[in-house]
């Protein structure tokens, strides 16, 4: 089957706590005929301890995607113009790769990410232990976040203002995508 019959595949990547799900979903909701993939309702079989992972030169393709591939390999049989995937990746994975058409990072600062982190997984935790993840970030986490500036950045096609209001976000990728498909 020729590739243009298919929905254009749109890959959402950003550092943990860069806005993939809210700019993600918000997309989706703007745009006709469109699904979404969110990374994060799945289990995936991976490296369980990231830091080594990236330290040992993070190969994408040590994660196994099967369920998140299979879903999205469904979708491509819809009726549908886009599918959105709330992924951190890009094209890094390589059996994902082939199926994405357009990656966007959003290129959010360190430190707003990690507070938008903190806001949102630490919410009924103690100061203590918001203290220990802030120290584990600054040993450990933040070669994580590094290696995703270092390989997804430019490893995606286009990369957005993370520190831009959400609206805004979204309206340039909405653009992006408006200039893409009249090409």
């Amino acid at each position: 089957m020729n590739r243009e019959q298919f929905p254009h595949v749109i890959a959402i990547a950003s550092v943990s706590g860069g806005g993939k799900t809210t700019i993600s979903t918000q997309l989706t909701e703007s745009l006709q005929s469109s699904k979404i993939l969110y990374f994060d309702n799945y289990d995936f079989e991976g490296p369980v301890d990231i830091i080594d992972w990236v330290d040992r030169g993070a190969n994408y393709d040590e994660w196994n995607l099967t369920p998140l591939i299979k879903d999205l390999e469904g979708l491509l049989n819809e009726s549908l113009d886009y599918i959105v995937l709330d992924y951190p990746f890009a094209y890094k994975h390589t059996k994902i790769s082939k199926h994405i058409d357009s990656a966007f990072f959003i290129d959010t600062p360190l430190d707003v990410a990690m507070a938008r982190r903190v806001t949102r997984d630490f919410k009924h935790s103690t100061g203590e232990d918001i203290i220990l993840e802030m120290k584990n970030y600054i040993s450990y986490g933040r070669r994580g976040y590094l290696e995703m500036l270092k390989t997804i950045k430019p490893n995606s096609d286009f990369i957005v203002d993370g520190a831009l209001p959400i609206l805004d976000i979204v309206n340039v990728i909405s653009k992006k995508l408006g200039e893409l498909n009249s090409k």
